[in-house]
């Protein structure tokens, strides 16, 4: 099983180089992929830039090009349930975009049931087991759009969505999986909370929000190697 970490920013992605075992490295489209082995587990790891269509970019790459059977979103967020803390970790089990109409993914193209893109069973089952001792992990629904959330819009989404976390690229990469049937699973640790926001709290927080994302991502991929055997 060949597995792609995509990460939005090189900080995120940065907790990973060291640990990857590297063997290649290639260019597209402007990004730089990563071939190698980690925590037993062959893996392509990519940063795409912040927004929806260079996770989507990415996301694709990771499918066609290096031939990845299944993706993980590993990255940073911001809070917004009340219960978060900087530095809890959220696993997604259902994302959406909270700046696109409803209709335009049920009425067209991929005309979904409703406006959420489901994680992978056994990517869930796999983090399930990964969090066990970990009172920190969070499991629950994320949403994207192409704002970074402070105040504004803060209180819509959250009457509209009701989620754990809000970033500017899991339902992207959700997206892409999904119409690819590509097992999908978002990791993201918290930056900024309702009580401590903005974008000076993330740029205080997102080096070691990055590293327990990293660290989480490791377990689950220990996990997925003791099932495959």
């Amino acid at each position: 099983m060949r597995i792609g970490i995509l990460c939005a920013g090189d900080r995120e992605l940065a907790p990973f180089l060291p640990l990857l075992a590297e063997t290649a490295v290639s260019g597209k489209a402007m990004l730089t992929f990563r071939e190698g082995c980690l925590a037993g587990a062959e893996i392509v790891v990519v940063y795409s830039g912040v927004c929806k269509v260079n996770a989507a970019i990415a996301a694709q790459l990771l499918i066609d090009t290096y031939r990845c059977d299944a993706v993980i979103n590993a990255g940073t967020a911001g809070a917004m349930d009340e219960s978060l803390r900087v530095f809890d970790t959220v696993v997604c089990t259902e994302a959406a975009y909270h700046d696109v109409a409803e209709h335009i993914l049920t009425g067209f193209h991929p005309w979904m049931a409703d406006a959420y893109f489901r994680a992978d069973t056994g990517l869930l089952a796999a983090a399930r087991r990964a969090a066990e001792g970990l009172p920190q992990v969070r499991f629950g629904r994320m949403v994207t759009g192409e704002q970074f959330i402070a105040d504004e819009g803060r209180e819509h989404i959250n009457v509209r969505f009701h989620p754990l976390s809000v970033d500017m690229e899991t339902a992207a990469v959700a997206h892409v999986c999904h119409v690819n049937s590509v097992p999908f699973i978002a990791v993201r640790t918290m930056t900024d909370t309702p009580a401590r926001r903005g974008t000076e709290a993330f740029e205080e927080n997102c080096a070691r929000a990055s590293q327990i994302t990293a660290e989480f991502v490791c377990r689950m991929l220990h996990v997925l190697k003791e099932e495959m055997i």
